[in-house]
Formats: C-alpha cells, structure tokens, sequence
C-alpha cells in the first residue's frame, strides 16, 4: 500500500492557481508556486510567463495563444524550468476570465498540477502534443465556470451535447447556451458544490437537446469546486458524458419489471387487457387499445396460430388508456365491439400474426376502425396521432388478439427498439391473458357444476318461509362444499338441511352434491332424522372403503368427515326434529315482538342438540331433538364458517355464538335483509371458510283447512269414511275432487281394515295439494301389486297410484300412515319459486 507520503505523492502532489494580464505576466505567484518551482514571488511577479517554460516548449506559446483566442482556453502538458535548472512536468489548463477574477487587470486564469502520472507519462516518452490530443479529443465533455456560473473553459468534447463550440460559451450560462435546456437544476448543483465543497458525481440529467430535439437523451454530469491557493473556490469544473443508451436500456428494464410485477395480478380477462395498457402508458405509448377475440374474453379455446380470416371475426375491446383523459376521443369504448376496416394494419397483423409499425402515419389518412353510425371517421392528423406500432397477442401458439400503440405527444416516433420492446411486454401479457381464459373457462365450468348442484327453486310449500346466502372461501373458483336444502315431505311437512365437506374448491363442490343427492333420496323413505342420518354415515363409510380399495382418490373419499344438520318441521302440530352429524345446532329466533319468552328468555336461543359423529368417522349413534316451535320463529341453519373466530381477537369459547345472537336480533324489514345482513355483518368479503346460512320462518296451517276422524275397524266404516270426506270437500270447494278422493279413501281405509290393525285415523289436509292420510297401529309395509285378469282383489294401491300424484308410507311410534296427494290447479308439480345462488356475496333466497 506505501507510506502516506507516497500515497500522497501517487496522486496529485501539488496544485497551483494563476492569474495573468492580457499580456501574459503573472499577477499572482501562490506559496504552492515557490514549492513547485523554487522560485519566490518578488522574482516572478510581473514577469512574462512564458519565461518559465523549459527551451524544448519555448517555441508553443503562439500555438497556445491561438488556441485560447479561437477556443477560449487551452489544456496540455507543459515542461518548466525549475530555479536549480531541474525540469518540472506539469499539466496545464489555460482559461480566459471575460470578467476577470482577483484584480481589474485580470485576463487568464492558469491551474497547474505535477502528479507522478504526468512524470511517468514524460519519463515515457508521452510528449505534451500527446497529452494536448488525449485532453481535447476525449469524448468526456469538460467545462469550467467561474464563482457566478458563466464558462470561462470548454474542451471540443462539450459541442457534442449541443450549444455551439466553444468560443461562443464563453462568459455565458448555461440558460444562454442552451435555451429550453433545465439550467436551473443543473446550476443548483453548482452552487451547492461552490458552498459545500463536495463534489457531485455521476449526477443523471435527462432532457432534449438541439442536437435531436425529438428524442430524449440522458447525461451522467460531474462537478467539481476548483480553489486558489488560500482555498477560495474560483468556479467549478463539470464534466458530461452521454449514457442515452444505458438509460434507454434501463427504462426498458424498468418496463419490463413493472409489466411482470401488474399484468397478471387477477384472472379475469378484461382487466389483464386493462394491466397491459396501464403499463405501457405513457413510458412508452401515448395511446394504447388493447383489442381481444371474442371467444377469449368468454374463456372459449380460439383456433390455433394466426386466424385466416380475420374481418369476420368480432374483436373487442379489453383495455384502453391514454396519457391525457379524452386525448384522443376513442372510436370504441371499454367492451364494445371493435369493427376494423378490412385490409388496415390490426387486421393483417391478427391474420398473419406479425408486427407492424410505422414511424410516420399520413396525417390525411383515415382511422382503421369504422365508428358508430352517422359518425365521420377522422384523419390521423385530427387525432395527433403521428407514430404507430400494432402487436399480435399470441400465446402458446394462439391469436388472441392485437393491441395497438400510438404517439401524440412525444415527437419522436417508434423505432425498432421500440416495436421489441413492445413484442416482449405483450408475449409476456399474452401468457397471462391465456391463463386468465383458461381460468375463466374452469371456473365457468365449477360454476355450472355448482348450480347443477345447489338449489335453484325451491319447492313450493306452505310450511316455511325461506331465505338462504352463500359465500365461498375460494376466491378464485367462486365454489365451495357448503350447501343447504329445503325438501317437501308427506303430511305437508318440510326438511330443512344444511352440510359442510371438508376442503374447498372444485372436488368439495362434487362430494356436496353427491352427499346432497343422497340425502334428498333418503328423505323421501320419511325416515326420522337420526335415522336418516345413520343410513348417510353408512353410505359415506361404504363409499370411502370403496374408494380405498381401489387405490384412486376419488371425490366420495372426500366425504370423510363432512357434516350435516337435518332438521323436520309439521305446520300442522308446529312440532319439529332436529338430528345432527358433527354439525352445529341452529338458533331460534323468537316472533318478531317477542325478544323474550314469559320464562323471560332472550330472543335467540341454541337449542340442547346432542352433536353425534361427523360422517363416515363412527362412534356414537344419532340422536334428535324435538321442539314445539311457535308460528312466526325464525330458524338459523348455518355453517362453521359464519361463526368463525375473529383474527386475533380472543372473544372466548361462544363468542360466535354471541355475535350470531345479536345479527339475528337486528330489525330487517324481510327474511331477505336479515339473512343478507347476518352474513355481512359476521362474515369477511372473502372468509377463510365457506360461509352458508339458512333462514326458515314458520308457519302454521291452519286448522280449518285440517279435518280428522277416528274410525273402527269395522268394513262397515268404510262408507263412512268416504261421507265423511265428501262433505269436508264440500265445505272447501272441493267438490270437483269429491269422485277421486272417494276412491282413494275407499282403498286405502278397506286396507288398514284388512291388513292392519286399530285404531284407524283418517285425516284430510288441505295445502298446496290435497292431502289424504289414514293411520293404523301396524307396521306391516303395503305393496303395489299387479293382479291378474282373475284376481278379485290387489288392486287398492294401483289405482291409488293412478289417480294421486304422489303416494307413499311413512312410520311413527304407534305405527304407520299410507298418504296420497293430489294436486290442486294452479300448484301442479315442479313449479317452484326462483332463487338467485350467490357466489360472490349474490343473495340467494326469497319466500317459498
């Protein structure tokens, strides 16, 4: 490394500020100048100082004089002669002083420096001449200012970056050099290096210069405070050098990063267009649209490579935006059909598949795309528009479209650099554009999947009024494995049944509707609900072990652990059951203006439901729950997900329960509001967990439109019995049904006679059809049969079959019941009330 002092001598060893007269005699001799030459100031001063230079660069100084009259200054290496005779090698810079600086008589300004490079340099051979051409055809732009900013020196390098040559910048600023160019930046520098003394370096400055006023050019600037002997500043030197070319460079990299960091932050299509134009706008374009298939904005699959075609094919616009609002007014608008004129630049480029650009569009010529009707279409020169590039989007070898870049208000047109920057930014938006419509064809396609799977009616029934809302966790498939049912049962009761599989997504969604289906076909055997449940824990186990056998993972062994809450309801004895696998139990909402019982409970209440396994798990059996539940309570039915815990909030063990328990005591003007409410207010925008609920306000039929008769088991009664229904059709304004109801009461009372045993029940309930029931204390299952011609019984039920819609066995504690209904005008099967599934926070639900 050496000592200090060589480290000191490696470099500069000592530097010397003089000022001579426009005769060229010193003014000034510096103590630096005694050091350097050994020559003390009374013997200097006033002398030429051209006397001092050794004998073989005597003969330079009319060049050197020529050279500071023409340029203002000069630069070189000089050889002068020491006191003792030794020679001192020094490098030299000349600079004329228009104001002059230390004195009125003031002209030239001289800096003188020894280092051992110049020593080496000379020692070498490198003669002054030499060391003149490296200063003056360096590519370095050098410059000095005196302590008021204007130029006192300027190498030939500078003219480069505009202002003229040299002998023109003299005691000028920069705002005189260069009119339009950023001085006051570029001085503030100075000035704070003149009061700091720290140097600046590598200082970025971008503008337009004269030497091409259409393109912007970027300059790393230096500057430097040059001082006197006493350490005065007397100006600053600068030096520029031009990094257009580096800075362009990293602009484009620049681009790129932001166009990988914002394209492609959501799947959906349009706004991955609209990602691509915000980006490019305005480091690169003024005006962009981004114009895609039709078929891709639908997530369909567009035929591979380039489209034959193109002109009958619908382009729409996905993305658009422009540096200044309304500049210039776009023919098309956000998601309207583009109609491009057959053989314009965006056709030939979405057939073909390749770029185009232009570095100079006919300002007199039209618009490529046609506008609106009665509209005039417009030159490009009434749009500003001068410069334009047209890109294809292709990905994975498919056109899905073409975005096109214009210029307005940058002068300077695309270039080559220009279009593959342009290429790179949409390939790599392209990608992007095709997984959002890969991913909008799979979610189109769960979406279907699901609504095949949920509800989309509900059945028309007269026991409950219904409300239901879904929120899924999966944000990108919009699907879910919550669901939720209302079931018409026999003797007009109702099932209600909310589910949770465990997981999300797509596979979670397909065991939903699998567990779904076989609960709807359970609950037409009238099973009890801890029944039913059972025999559902028996399906899932068999269809686990199946699914294990055979080494494949399929959807069925994802019903492992799923729960589900079955809940019956009777408008006509208002009684309701309830079972639970590994499910929450509902809450109870008292009739609107009572918040609380005559026991002096509070208006919501959970019910003592004993939770049995989830599914598929084993262990304990299924237990129910009865209740006696008064005409206008509302019942919750709902997922894990709506009580969830609160991110870091501890709230303790019910604190879900608490806060369901305060949504549903709000005051909402329908069961719509409430069941739209409820979630809103205790589940997120987008929950960890799929969120579903169920609201279900019951009603009671009332009891004029039920009639009920106990019979003996006489054959006798038989006639009786259809009297008896007869009149009460009757009095409902039945009559029209009176020949078909006696039929079917004849049968199905001469069958319990027969088969059963007592007592028997007859009872007649009036709903959305006519129902009829007759009890007896057997459980002996009825069969239809098909009797031969000679048969002279059996066929009870088949005729029953024939002239009921609907007919079936149901069995209670003291036995069964044989039920037929027949609907009534007006309610005929399968009509049901339309209901609205929510994906995405979209209510669903309404009055059944």
């Amino acid at each position: 490394m050496g000592t200090p002092e060589e480290r000191v001598d490696a470099g500069v060893a000592d530097a010397v500020t003089l000022l001579l007269d426009a005769h060229g005699c010193l003014l000034t001799w510096p103590p630096a100048a005694e050091r350097l030459l050994g020559r003390r100031a009374v013997d200097v001063i006033g002398t030429r100082a051209v006397d001092l230079l050794a004998p073989e660069d005597a003969a330079r100084p009319p060049e050197i004089a020529e050279r500071c009259a023409t340029e203002g200054g000069w630069t070189g290496v000089l050889r002068l002669r020491r006191d003792d005779g030794m020679r001192v090698t020094l490098g030299v810079r000349v600079a004329g002083l228009p104001e002059g600086i230390g004195g009125s008589s003031a002209r030239w300004m001289v800096l003188a420096a020894e280092s051992r490079s110049t020593a080496r340099s000379a020692a070498s051979g490198m003669t002054p001449a030499m060391m003149e051409r490296i200063v003056g055809q360096t590519p370095i732009g050098l410059a000095v200012v005196d302590t008021e900013l204007r130029c006192v020196w300027s190498n030939a390098a500078l003219e480069r970056f505009g202002g003229g040559p040299s002998q023109g910048r003299l005691g000028r600023r920069l705002a005189e050099i260069q009119p339009g160019l950023n001085a006051t930046v570029l001085e503030a520098q100075m000035r704070q290096v003149l009061e700091t003394g720290v140097p600046v370096i590598d200082y970025e400055h971008v503008g337009r210069f004269r030497t091409d006023p259409r393109r912007e050019q970027a300059h790393s600037m230096s500057f430097v405070r040059l001082e006197d002997e006493r350490g005065v500043p007397v100006g600053v030197c600068y030096s520029v050098v031009d990094i257009s070319d580096r800075w362009r460079a990293r602009k484009r990299l620049s681009l790129l990063d932001r166009a990988s960091e914002h394209i492609g932050r959501t799947l959906d299509v349009m706004h991955t267009a609209q990602d691509l134009a915000d980006v490019v706008v305005p480091d690169l374009a003024d005006y962009v649209a981004v114009e895609l298939l039709e078929s891709v904005i639908k997530g369909a699959e567009p035929q591979a490579g380039p489209l034959g075609d193109a002109v009958t094919v619908p382009l729409r616009r996905a993305g658009m935006r422009s540096a200044r609002v309304g500049e210039p007014e776009p023919a098309f608008g956000i998601g309207a059909v583009s109609a491009y004129l057959e053989d314009t630049p965006p056709i030939r480029s979405l057939t073909d598949g390749t770029s185009w650009i232009s570095s100079r569009l006919d300002p007199l010529g039209l618009e490529w795309a046609a506008g609106p009707a009665g509209t005039r279409a417009l030159h490009f020169g009434e749009l500003g528009m001068h410069t334009a590039m047209v890109v294809p989007i292709r990905a994975r070898g498919v056109t899905l479209g073409v975005t096109l870049f214009f210029r307005v208000r940058r002068a300077d047109p695309f270039d080559g650099e220009d279009l593959r920057l342009a290429e790179e930014v949409v390939a790599r938006a392209a990608v992007c554009l095709d997984n959002a419509r890969r991913y909008t064809r799979e979610r189109d396609a769960a979406l279907v999947l699901q609504r095949s799977l949920l509800p989309h009616a509900f059945p028309p029934q007269d026991a409950v009024e219904v409300a239901t809302y879904y929120r899924p966790a999966d944000e990108l498939s919009g699907v879910g494995g919550d669901w939720f049912d209302v079931i018409p049962l026999s003797g007009a009761r109702i099932a209600l049944v909310v589910g949770e599989v465990v997981g999300h997504g797509i596979e979670a969604a397909a065991t939903m509707g699998q567990l779904r289906t076989a609960v709807r076909t359970l609950a037409d055997l009238d099973l009890p609900p801890e029944e039913l449940l059972a025999h559902l824990d028996d399906l899932v186990v068999q269809v686990s072990r199946e699914a294990g056998e055979s080494a494949t993972v399929g959807v069925g062994g994802s019903a492992l652990g799923s729960s589900c809450l079955y809940v019956t309801y009777d408008p006509v004895s208002r009684h309701c059951v309830m079972a639970s696998a590994g499910h929450l139990p509902p809450a109870v909402l008292r009739p609107s203006g009572e918040r609380c019982g005559a026991d002096g409970a509070e208006a919501v209440h959970f019910p003592e439901l004993p939770i049995g396994p989830a599914l598929g798990l084993g262990g304990l059996p299924f237990e129910a729950t009865e209740l006696q539940m008064e005409e206008g309570s509302v019942l919750a039915l709902y997922t894990d997900g709506l009580v969830a815990p609160v991110e870091g909030v501890d709230e303790g063990q019910d604190s879900g329960r608490g806060r369901l328990r305060a949504a549903l005591e709000a005051e909402e003007a329908s069961l719509d509001a409430l069941c739209r409410g409820v979630v809103d207010e205790l589940a997120p925008a987008r929950p960890h967990d799929d969120v579903a609920l169920l609201l279900a306000r019951t009603r009671c039929l009332d009891i004029g439109r039920v009639a009920s008769w106990d019979l003996a088991t006489d054959p006798a009664v038989v006639g009786r019995a259809r009297e008896l229904s007869t009149r009460q059709l009757e009095d409902w304004g039945l009559g029209d049904l009176a020949f078909t109801t006696e039929l079917v009461v004849s049968e199905l009372v001469t069958n319990a006679i027969r088969h059963g045993s007592g007592p028997i029940r007859l009872r007649l309930i009036l709903e959305r059809a006519l129902i009829c029931e007759v009890s007896d204390a057997s459980s002996t299952s009825p069969h239809l049969r098909h009797p031969r011609t000679t048969d002279e019984g059996g066929r009870g039920l088949f005729l029953i079959s024939q002239f009921a819609q609907r007919w079936g066995t149901r069995y209670t504690d003291d036995g069964k019941i044989i039920w037929a209904e027949q609907f009534l005008d007006g309610h005929a099967p399968g009509v049901g009330v339309d209901i609205g599934i929510g994906f995405d926070a979209v209510t669903m639900g309404g009055p059944a």
